[in-house]
């Protein structure tokens, strides 16, 4: 529940959640079709080859014509599988070394400078070296998602760990909780909702090194597909696959921020 003070009284003003909601709304609306008026405009100016920027109605004709083509089906699974696993992978790996790191303060002032240096890498540049390690197939692709996940959830889970309000952590000492005890009864619900804003950025990543990786080597998923059509040079379908792209990982990401929005929500409400 928000609640919005007035002149320091502790008053709460009716309705200004749900009036700022529609506002947000709102412009998020306005930006939208500012883009789409603006895009539309470029692409009938003539200021621009038509073919780059193509109109709307061309792709919106090809994003429907999408759903009739089985390999459209296909490459979007591969995509989704390669991208489900490497962040399974990258955020499991992840998410025990930020537990590891968050408890040790001597490994973490050893390691953890590393993972802020490594983490802004460009991660495309070790794909030849995931290709050598794992082949031409799905592998390499999935490893290079894992690979760019791993480093934020790492950092995330860790800044985490650090950030636990050390009086939870005296009341399970005094009851004399285990470790494992520890962990599950006092970390893990405290960590709950910063691991998961890692999670989202990490699913980020994960799509861009997957995508990134079926772009330079491979014969299936929606990267190949949008470089095929780059090839061919048929633009329309290609920003119908990336409108694709986009809406998959706005819908993982609102899920995501949901679920965020329902845990804290309980919390807001005992305040």
């Amino acid at each position: 529940m928000q609640r919005l003070a007035i002149l320091g009284t502790g008053r709460a003003i009716p309705g200004t959640g749900s009036d700022e909601a529609r506002s947000v709304l709102l412009t998020r609306l306005v930006i939208l079709a500012s883009v789409l008026v603006g895009w539309e405009f470029l692409a009938r100016s003539g200021l621009l080859y038509r073919d780059v920027v193509p109109p709307l109605p061309l792709i919106a004709r090809e994003f429907a014509l999408l759903f009739a083509d089985g390999s459209f089906y296909w490459n979007l699974w591969v995509t989704v599988g390669e991208v489900l696993l490497a962040l399974a992978i990258g955020g499991s790996i992840g998410v025990v070394v930020g537990v590891v790191l968050g408890r040790n303060r001597y490994l973490s002032g050893a390691f953890e400078p590393l993972l802020h240096y490594l983490g802004p890498t460009p991660k495309i540049i070790f794909f030849p070296i995931m290709i050598m390690w794992f082949g031409v197939g799905p592998g390499s692709k999935i490893a290079m998602g894992a690979f760019s996940c791993f480093f934020p959830v790492a950092v995330s889970v860790a800044s985490s760990m650090r950030q636990v309000d050390q009086v939870l952590i005296r009341v399970g000492l005094s009851f004399r909780l285990s470790a494992s005890q520890m962990f599950a009864k006092i970390y893990i619900p405290a960590m709950r909702l910063p691991v998961i804003n890692g999670i989202r950025i990490g699913l980020g990543v994960a799509i861009v090194g997957t995508l990134l990786a079926e772009t330079k080597l491979a014969n299936q998923g929606l990267g190949y597909a949008v470089i095929q059509t780059y090839a061919t040079f048929n633009m329309p379908r290609m920003y119908a696959l990336l409108v694709v792209v986009f809406l998959l990982a706005v819908g993982v990401n609102s899920l995501l921020g949901r679920y965020n929005e329902g845990r804290q929500a309980p919390k807001d409400g005992n305040d």
